[in-house]
């Protein structure tokens, strides 16, 4: 039975609500990533071993990630069963609650070894959040979206997602300009206490939003779904496990985002924290433009060409990046930024929202995603821990941590090498395996 039409403005509705929803809840979750690598080893850790200090203080960065497939078997499971604008409107509310809470905690000097104790459960009700996240807007968006244009539409979730990372880059810059003991006393504190406005600000404009059409039809049609995980690890598990896969290719974020970071500002090499905030900020402000343009892309040639070359160019581009750190040329390390993650990266990051959703039936989309993508994104989180490792004792050996991210796009091609094109299957049919390509569907206006 053909989906019927979502109502005319839904599918812009849903892409905006994506957009701002993933913006505001990835603020809060980007804003760690930042603190982790340039505050927390002196504010909730051992001063008199900087080292292990920012060693641990970078894992509990990957806390998070380890609690995501956790959450996600639980979100995915009550998303598939209650529908995905209940778990957008939970994720956003816990998410600004648990960042608020971090602004509040108490330091290391104040109460010794349970100041990180607090910070790890706070960290791990963010992972919690997030896992619900992305699976659950990407749902919304598809199901909402005109069959020919599900790549752009999708593509907003992860607009937003860098949205919320430029906005959190952006936030930290004045912040980490504050002389040493206003930074450590009460600066660095500001950005996670304005998570209360965007815990309120999300929640009205996801509240507004109507459920999908084809989450409508299948519940009305055949019920509610009592165990989505039976079905979809019976009729689906392949594309569970090219999900982990692809999702590796988050990697390339953690270690752009956090790693060399870290390594950029350490001793060896000596830039500053405003500038190299900078190049992130630039970097995420050019993937808020190339994203839907490699979306729209996808809509035309296919999701497997377009997010092969993200997921081989980015193994290439952080090998030039790392290397421009290295020799401190600060013109040089922002071209070789914007190139690596705001225009490489940004083509697998732009369209695996529809990539990954389109491998699913409407019953298990929600499960399959979350669980894919959580699991794969836990071991990119804790690629930040094994490069500080990797990275060797004076944390400068750039090329090995190069050699590692590079590592890890391998599976994600493998993945996508693997996969059937979907990019012309009608949505109705998507997670049908009988076949491979459809032919294209009429368009159908937003």
């Amino acid at each position: 039975m053909p989906v019927p039409a979502a109502p005319p403005g839904q599918p812009k509705k849903a892409a905006l609500a994506a957009w701002i929803g993933s913006a505001l809840e990835y603020y809060d979750f980007f804003i760690y990533g930042s603190a982790a690598a340039l505050i927390f080893p002196d504010v909730f850790f051992d001063e008199s071993d900087p080292a292990t200090a920012t060693l641990l203080s970078l894992a509990t960065f990957g806390v998070a990630y380890a609690a995501r497939p956790v959450g996600a078997f639980f979100l995915g499971h009550y998303g598939d069963r209650l529908g995905r604008k209940k778990i957008m409107v939970f994720t956003l509310i816990l998410m600004g609650l648990s960042t608020f809470l971090i602004g509040c905690l108490p330091t290391r000097d104040q109460v010794g070894t349970l100041a990180p104790v607090l910070l790890v459960l706070c960290r791990v009700l963010q992972g919690i959040s997030a896992a619900g996240e992305q699976a659950s807007a990407n749902s919304m968006t598809l199901e909402h979206a005109p069959p020919d244009r599900r790549g752009f539409f999708t593509s907003f979730t992860l607009s937003g997602t860098q949205g919320g990372q430029l906005l959190a880059t952006l936030v930290f810059i004045p912040v980490a300009a504050l002389p040493d003991d206003q930074l450590l006393s009460w600066g660095w504190r500001v950005p996670f206490w304005l998570s209360v406005a965007v815990a309120v600000v999300g929640f009205v404009i996801r509240r507004r939003l109507e459920e999908t059409p084809v989450f409508a039809q299948q519940t009305a049609s055949e019920g509610v779904v009592r165990m989505p995980l039976v079905i979809l690890m019976r009729e689906h598990w392949a594309d569970v496990l090219r999900v982990i896969a692809g999702a590796l290719i988050a990697s390339v974020s953690t270690i752009f985002t956090v790693w060399a970071l870290s390594y950029a500002t350490s001793d060896s090499v000596g830039m500053s924290r405003s500038s190299m905030l900078w190049v992130g900020a630039l970097a995420n402000l050019v993937a808020l433009g190339a994203i839907p343009l490699w979306a729209t892309l996808s809509d035309r040639v296919g999701r497997r060409p377009v997010y092969l070359i993200g997921a081989a160019g980015s193994a290439v581009a952080m090998f030039a990046y790392l290397w421009a750190i290295s020799t401190g040329n600060y013109p040089l390390i922002l071209v070789l930024g914007i190139v690596a993650f705001g225009v490489v990266y940004s083509a697998a990051n732009g369209v695996w929202p529809s990539f990954y959703g389109e491998m699913f039936s409407t019953r298990v989309r929600l499960s399959g995603m979350a669980i894919g993508t959580q699991i794969g994104f836990a071991v990119a989180g804790f690629a930040v821990t094994f490069a500080a490792q990797i990275a060797g004792p004076d944390g400068d050996d750039w090329s090995a941590v190069a050699l590692f991210t590079a590592a890890l796009c391998v599976p994600p091609v493998i993945a996508v090498l693997t996969a059937r094109e979907t990019h012309t299957v009608p949505t109705e049919r998507l997670g049908e395996h009988g076949g491979r390509e459809e032919t294209r569907p009429e368009k159908v206006s937003a």
